[in-house]
């Protein structure tokens, strides 16, 4: 349970749906407002379906390209920690103004690479190599972490409305100081792990 509850926080984190809040309105603010609900709730189930490819499939990427577990947990370590950086210290290029699709967007950018970005899906080869007997485990974090994103993320408008963007800034950057922790403690375990020191 322990391992579940854990797992499920890193990948929420990873998830940031409250970040992603701006990016999605942005991104669906030129579609049809009775069709916004319907278009989250498909990219949210092609943004799983790739989420689960990676998360079965980690192995053999590892396989196929030669890399070691040490290796892929400092990589990841580090792809989290620039993920934390920029959610304590927002870019220009994850505000509002970001430009918008002229329809409807489909995969590019709300699945991938909003959803189900590199830094998840590295994530999730990282502690599955690390663990392949916690896999079950894994499973069930990525989907609970997934549905209470996709539910943020759904009632998307409503949430900016009633909490407004100042808390929602506050969120995300408390999330992001949590993340820079569990950044530099996937580093240092990684680096331990190939010189072999006890951590």
């Amino acid at each position: 349970m322990e391992l579940i509850i854990s797992s499920a926080l890193v990948f929420f984190l990873v998830l940031d749906p409250f970040g992603n809040l701006p990016l999605f309105l942005t991104a669906l603010s030129r579609t049809a407002p009775e069709r916004r609900k319907k278009v989250i709730v498909r990219e949210q189930l092609i943004a799983l379906a790739i989420m689960l490819a990676f998360l079965f499939g980690g192995q053999r990427f590892l396989q196929l390209f030669h890399i070691s577990a040490p290796a892929l947990s400092v990589g990841g370590g580090m792809i989290l920690l620039l993920i934390a950086l920029r959610m304590v210290f927002p870019t220009p290029d994850r505000s509002l103004k970001e430009p918008s699709p002229e329809d409807e967007p489909f995969i590019v950018p709300l699945a991938v690479p909003y959803l189900a970005g590199p830094s998840l899906l590295a994530m999730e080869i990282v502690m599955v190599s690390g663990n392949p007997d916690g896999l079950p485990s894994y499973l069930i974090a990525l989907l609970v972490s997934w549905l209470v994103s996709a539910i943020v993320l759904y009632f998307s408008e409503g949430l900016v409305r009633v909490v407004g963007a100042k808390a929602l800034v506050a969120v995300e950057r408390l999330m992001g100081m949590v993340l820079v922790i569990v950044a530099t403690q996937m580093s240092l375990e990684g680096i331990a792990h190939f010189f072999s020191i006890a951590v």
